[in-house]
């Protein structure tokens, strides 16, 4: 347990004015940023902080509205309040998923996709071309290689969405929950309007191993072509391990984490 911001604990006691003062405070594993799960007697939620350090495309505010947006679609938690810097939404009750769990509800995985990507437009497009290179600027160490890839890419410019949807861009074991009501989503810091094969690329880059069957289920359920879903993920494909490579190098130069730091160079490796 640990002791609260006081702007959060302000925040709490301004949401609930007959909340009793007292509550439990636990801080999570994160990456990007500090999230804190908070016990009241009115109930359990979650607290997500801004992250303390800038990082492209992170912004709470914006993550706060997405959820507003999409609270009746039953996708993830409910958003509860936002005042800078901090998030509160509901907790989801479940279990976190492994990865063999991944692979094993791919399909309820892919039904849960379909349903956000079938969820009107929020407003907020991904830019890919303008985040890449926000992330070459906030970076300390470049290679020439990673600025020639960069300027190959915007000479080249983003492929035209074979789908244009409401994205997730996170999706991972670790950010689904199996609660008594279905799989949900968590960390919705990324979300945003965007093509639905970039979504699906992202998904395949932690899974590429069953990616034909993705692609497959997927296709099926969206009623696509299942070889131009195929086609358009590999246009993206570049774009989204320079995407992962940079993101990699950011956080490791912030937070100087020796498990970021061999990502950043495993990535770098791999491009």
């Amino acid at each position: 347990m640990l002791n609260p911001d006081p702007q959060l604990q302000n925040m709490l006691q301004q949401q609930w004015p007959t909340a009793q003062a007292a509550g439990h405070f636990f801080a999570l594993p994160g990456l990007s940023g500090q999230s804190v799960r908070v016990q009241m007697p009115q109930g359990e939620l979650l607290a997500r902080r801004a992250p303390p350090q800038p990082i492209p495309f992170v912004n709470r505010q914006r993550e706060y509205r997405i959820l507003q947006q999409l609270r009746h679609a039953q996708l993830g938690p409910q958003p509860m309040a936002w005042r800078h810097p901090w998030l509160l939404q509901s907790w989801l009750p479940g279990e976190v998923l492994t990865s063999a769990q991944f692979n094993a509800q791919r399909q309820a995985i892919v039904a849960l996709l379909q349903r956000l990507h079938q969820q009107p437009l929020t407003g907020y497009r991904l830019r890919l071309a303008p985040l890449l290179q926000r992330y070459w600027q906030l970076c300390r160490q470049r290679h020439w290689r990673w600025q020639r890839r960069l300027q190959r890419l915007l000479q080249q410019g983003e492929p035209q969405p074979l789908r244009l949807a409401p994205l997730h861009m996170d999706v991972h074991a670790g950010n689904l929950i199996a609660t008594p009501e279905g799989l949900r989503l968590i960390d919705w810091e990324y979300a945003a309007d965007g093509d639905v094969a970039l979504e699906l690329a992202a998904v395949c880059a932690v899974d590429g191993d069953t990616r034909s069957a993705w692609i497959a289920d997927y296709a099926a359920r969206a009623q696509l072509d299942e070889p131009a879903l195929a086609c358009q993920m590999q246009r993206w494909q570049p774009w989204l391990q320079l995407l992962m490579a940079s993101w990699y190098q950011l956080r490791a130069e912030q937070s100087q984490d020796d498990t970021l730091l061999q990502l950043a160079q495993a990535s770098w490796h791999d491009l």
